[in-house]
């Protein structure tokens, strides 16, 4: 996918919207990429994006602190995201109008275990694939769980509240 992206990024064609929703924190170089993407749009259009900005979230440390045990902290990167100032750097000398914010959701899981099954295919996939087999997979996967079941708590219902944080940018040209 990340290739993909990449490669269409540097394409010719133009286009009045340029959308992405959750698909490039994937993709490495954003201070390469913004641009060339917002190259891709139409005088008068727009390059609206949205990426999961949750790398600080204490979802995020206990990760970490679990792929240290493993020895994969180090050479895991998470996602290619960065704070609000980055883009706003990137993109602001080539645009007319840049707006950035952030937004916290609340979702609403089903204890520890929605909040370590909401990342498996997500924020985890690094951390699993730097793991030689699928016994470290699934011993990396519990030690996650444990870990996660100490920090949200779980409420009267058996539901967890997780909070997650995106950033969205719209830049118009």
């Amino acid at each position: 996918m990340t290739s993909d992206i990449a490669e269409w990024a540097g394409c010719e064609e133009s286009y009045d919207l340029v959308f992405s929703n959750a698909a490039l924190q994937w993709v490495p170089d954003h201070a390469a990429t913004f641009p060339r993407l917002l190259a891709r749009v139409a005088s008068g259009g727009a390059l609206a994006v949205q990426l999961p900005a949750n790398w600080d979230a204490a979802a995020h440390r206990v990760m970490r602190e679990v792929a240290a045990r493993f020895g994969i902290a180090e050479t895991v990167r998470e996602w290619y995201t960065h704070d609000p100032g980055f883009y706003y750097d990137a993109l602001a000398p080539l645009v007319n109008r840049l707006d950035i914010w952030t937004t916290e959701y609340f979702h609403v899981l089903t204890g520890p275990e929605g909040i370590v099954e909401w990342y498996h295919g997500t924020g985890m996939r690094p951390f699993l694939e730097a793991l030689p087999d699928d016994d470290a997979r699934r011993r990396f996967t519990a030690q996650y769980l444990d870990a996660i079941r100490g920090v949200y708590p779980v409420r009267a219902e058996g539901r967890v509240l997780f909070p997650f944080q995106r950033l969205f940018l719209i830049a118009y040209r």
